[in-house]
C-alpha cells in the first residue's frame, strides 16, 4: 500500500469544501458533457457525478448563455443535497464572461485557465490577469492547465528556433514537454503578480501520451510546490483510455506525485459519463490511498465455467452496489471497505469466496448444482434456483451485512 507520507508535499488549496493539496486524500474530478445554457440537464448530470463519487465537478462556460445558466446549475446541485465544489473550464474568452457575468463568477467554486488559450502576445497576459484579478476579488482558486494540443506557440517556436541555432540536437517531444513545464511556471508567476496567493493556484500540465505525462510531470513536482492535477488530455475510448489512464496515473501517484486526478474517457454515443468516475476511483482504490466502495472480484472464466450466471451475477452485484452506494455512504460508516466475490467454478471459487466478507462460489461446467456462500470466511449456506433467485437472495445477504457490520451514521452523530 502507498502511504501519504510518501507524497511530493504541496500547499493545500481549498476549493469549496475540498481540500487539494498539503496532505489531504486525493482528489476524483470529471466534467459533464452537456450543453451548460440548459441548466436542468447540466445540473441532473453534476449530480449523477457526484452520487458516483466525483468530488469536483467542471462544466464548460463557454458562451454568455452558458455563463448566464452557472448560478441556477450551483443552486440545483445544492437543492439536490449535492457538494460538489461546481468548476468553470475558460478558454479564449474566459476574461469576457468572468467580468460581464458577476453571479457566475461568484457561484463557481474554482476557475480553470488555459493558458494557451487566453489570447496572443500582450494581450494574453492582459486577458490571463484579468480572470486571476477576478478570481482574487471573489476568494476563487484557479487552476492553470496547459495542455500539449493547445500549448503556446509563440513559446514552443522560441525554444525550438533556440535548439536549431544552438545546435542542442533535442527530439522535438522533449522541446514540448519542456514548454508545457515552463507554461505552467510562468503562468503561475504571473498570477501571483496578478493579486492570487499561492494557496489560491493548482497546476496542470496535460497530454496524451502516458510517457509523456509522466516526464512532465517528474519534471513539475521538482519544480513547484503547488498541487498537482493529474490526467491524460484525451485519453480514449474503452480499454484503450482505461489503461493508458490507469498506466500513467499509477506511476505517477506510486512515485507520490498528484494531488487529484480525472480520466479523460471518451463516452460511447449515449454512453454513461459516470464510468471516468469509476475509472478515478478504483485506480486509487487498486493503489490503496483511497475507499470509494465496496469491490466485487470475480473470475475472468475459462472452460469450467461455460455457464454465463457468473458473469450475470459479478455484473448485477457490481450495479447493485454502485445504485446503493449514493444512500450507503450517506447512512453507513467504513461501507466502502465491504469486499464481494462472485466466482464461478470450485478451483478458486472457495478460497476467494472466504476471502472476502460476503463470497459466492458459482457451479462451473459438470459441478454439482449449488452454491456455497462465505460469510467472514465462514460458510453459513447454500443457496440453489434460478438465476434472479440466486440474485436475490445474495443481493438480500450484502443488505443485511451492511446493516448489521457497519454503523449507523445518525447514531454516531447523537441523532
Amino acid at each position: 500500500m502507498l502511504h501519504i507520507d510518501n507524497r511530493h508535499r504541496t500547499v493545500p488549496v481549498k476549493v469549496g469544501g475540498v481540500t487539494v493539496g498539503g496532505g489531504a486524500p486525493i482528489v476524483v474530478q470529471s466534467m459533464t458533457m452537456t450543453d451548460t445554457a440548459d441548466a436542468a440537464a447540466t445540473a441532473r448530470q453534476c449530480v449523477e457525478l457526484w452520487e458516483a463519487g466525483s468530488e469536483m465537478v467542471r462544466v464548460t462556460v463557454n458562451l454568455p448563455e452558458a455563463a448566464a445558466a452557472v448560478p441556477e446549475i450551483k443552486r440545483r446541485m445544492l437543492d439536490a443535497g449535492c457538494t460538489a465544489p461546481l468548476i468553470g473550464d475558460f478558454h479564449y474568452n474566459g476574461h469576457l464572461l468572468l467580468t460581464r457575468f458577476p453571479d457566475c463568477a461568484r457561484a463557481l467554486d474554482k476557475y480553470r485557465i488555459n493558458p494557451g488559450n487566453v489570447g496572443t502576445g500582450k494581450r494574453r497576459d492582459e486577458q490571463f490577469s484579468t480572470i486571476c484579478q477576478v478570481a482574487r476579488d471573489h476568494g476563487k482558486p484557479v487552476r492553470i492547465g496547459v495542455n500539449g494540443g493547445s500549448l503556446n506557440q509563440e513559446l514552443v517556436m522560441a525554444k525550438m528556433q533556440e535548439n536549431t541555432d544552438r545546435g542542442l540536437g533535442r527530439e522535438s517531444d522533449d522541446i514540448i514537454n519542456e514548454c508545457m513545464v515552463l507554461s505552467a511556471l510562468q503562468s503561475t508567476e504571473l498570477a501571483l503578480e496578478s493579486g492570487l496567493t499561492g494557496d489560491q493556484i493548482i497546476i496542470s500540465c496535460k497530454v496524451s501520451r502516458p510517457r509523456h505525462l509522466i516526464d512532465v510531470y517528474r519534471a513539475l513536482a521538482k519544480q513547484t510546490r503547488q498541487p498537482l492535477h493529474l490526467g491524460l488530455t484525451e485519453a480514449g475510448m474503452g480499454t484503450k483510455g482505461l489503461v493508458w489512464s490507469a498506466a500513467a496515473i499509477g506511476i505517477l501517484l506510486n512515485e507520490g506525485i498528484g494531488d487529484t486526478i480525472r480520466v479523460s474517457l471518451t463516452p460511447r454515443p449515449g454512453g454513461d459519463r459516470r464510468e471516468e468516475v469509476y475509472a478515478a476511483c478504483e485506480i486509487l482504490q487498486a493503489l490503496g490511498l483511497r475507499s470509494f466502495a465496496p469491490s466485487v472480484t470475480a473470475c475472468p472464466g475459462c472452460g469450467r465455467t461455460t455457464s454465463t450466471t457468473f458473469q450475470e451475477l459479478a455484473e448485477a452485484v457490481q450495479g447493485y452496489i454502485r445504485e446503493q452506494m449514493p444512500a450507503w455512504k450517506q447512512r453507513y460508516d467504513g461501507v466502502e471497505n465491504l469486499t464481494l466475490a462472485v466466482m464461478g467454478c470450485v478451483v478458486n471459487g472457495p478460497g476467494e469466496s472466504k476471502a472476502a466478507n460476503i463470497g459466492i462460489s458459482l457451479p462451473g461446467t459438470g459441478e454439482a448444482p449449488n452454491c456455497p456462500v462465505f460469510i467472514d470466511g465462514e460458510h453459513v449456506t447454500t443457496l440453489r434456483g434460478t438465476y434472479d433467485e440466486l440474485a436475490a437472495a445474495f443481493e438480500k445477504l450484502v443488505d443485511e451485512y451492511v446493516e448489521t457490520h457497519y454503523a449507523r451514521k445518525e447514531r454516531v452523530l447523537g441523532f
